[in-house]
């Protein structure tokens, strides 16, 4: 089991629209996406990586996850922006 967890948003170079999930393994989960090995957005290949947060358990992950894809794009796009500032 995995002791860091992560909330992730990509975004589509295609399309610009986010895709918002979480995971144990950050890397794997990025590169399955650009693969087209994830259904929900195969069609919107390729994307980038623009956020992440870190958490030590799955259930915080997927709590902030379900918080995250509440927000409407504009939204999205202003935390992006202060991610990006910030790093």
């Amino acid at each position: 089991m995995s002791d860091t967890y992560y909330v992730y948003i990509l975004r589509s170079l295609k399309d610009g629209n986010f895709y918002t999930g979480h995971t144990s393994d950050i890397k794997d989960r990025l590169a399955r996406h650009n693969r087209g090995e994830v259904r929900s957005t195969k069609a919107r290949r390729p994307f980038s990586l623009v956020y992440w947060e870190v958490f030590k358990t799955r259930s915080e992950a997927m709590k902030r996850e379900r918080k995250l894809k509440l927000l409407k794009h504009e939204d999205k796009l202003k935390l992006v922006q202060m991610f990006k500032q910030a790093i």
